[in-house]
């Protein structure tokens, strides 16, 4: 009982660490996009600043990211894993046909980074509940 109790104590804490580190590049990445415009006037040292400091802080974010995996059990890793794997997949395959609807002339407006990323965090959020329903 002790060990599972311990078990559950160290993956809210490795959870809590990787909440605190993804809402910090947040804040970071948004430092970054709006700082230059809005804070500083272009300056390239507060931005090179600003970039360093994401960089880093999104370091920190994959560090807490991957102990929290290796925190988990061998479901919940499996679990992951089949959504990381998934999300890999449709990230790349609609990435490149998202670029080249551009280029072929089938949308009117240049296509943005963040919408990848919001197909890419609905995909993961998506695989990780079908995973738990069908591991239930």
């Amino acid at each position: 009982m002790t060990s599972n109790a311990s078990w559950a104590a160290q993956n809210k804490a490795n959870t809590h660490r990787l909440r605190n580190w993804t809402f910090a590049w947040v804040l970071t990445t948004a430092l970054l996009a709006f700082g230059p415009r809005f804070l500083w006037d272009y300056q390239a040292m507060f931005t090179v600043a600003a970039l360093l400091l994401n960089v880093g802080v999104g370091g920190g974010m994959i560090l807490a990211n991957r102990a929290h995996l290796q925190g988990l059990d061998e479901l919940q890793q499996r679990i992951f894993l089949e959504a990381a794997a998934i999300t890999l997949g449709v990230g790349l395959v609609f990435a490149c046909a998202y670029d080249l609807l551009d280029s072929v002339q089938l949308i009117a407006f240049e296509p943005e980074i963040a919408h990848v990323v919001i197909v890419m965090c609905l995909t993961f959020l998506g695989a990780m509940i079908a995973g738990h329903r069908k591991y239930q």
